[in-house]
């Protein structure tokens, strides 16, 4: 998958360790803000909670990709795909900065991510 084709993007030569550790946080209750479901992860918060998906894509040695995928019968607005971006990002620097080198987003949906348009 090439860089241009992702959501979010972290940096990692240890993708698959760094996912097991997000998903580990989420299990132990030390990141409350964010579930996942059949490995897509949602943001927790009510005003946010199944408004996006955001699935894991690892590029072995490489980075950490995430796609944004749309809800069953929804749509994922510009205000709901800038929350998704930004408040993961916040949450892996909060939890993981030590675990990769840098992180990207795109601004706009790109080949990977499913969107509906509203």
């Amino acid at each position: 998958m090439s860089e241009d084709t992702s959501l979010i993007i972290f940096n990692t030569n240890k993708p698959n360790a760094l996912l097991a550790a997000i998903k580990a946080a989420i299990d132990q209750k030390t990141i409350t803000t964010w579930s996942y479901t059949q490995g897509h992860f949602t943001h927790t918060p009510t005003q946010w909670v199944n408004k996006a998906w955001l699935k894991p894509v690892v590029d072995e040695g490489v980075a950490l990709r995430f796609a944004i995928i749309h809800p069953t019968n929804g749509v994922v607005t510009s205000e709901n795909y800038a929350v998704y971006h930004g408040r993961f990002i916040e949450m892996m620097l909060a939890h993981f900065d030590a675990e990769f080198t840098n992180a990207d987003a795109t601004a706009m949906p790109t080949a990977v991510d499913r969107i509906k348009a509203a």
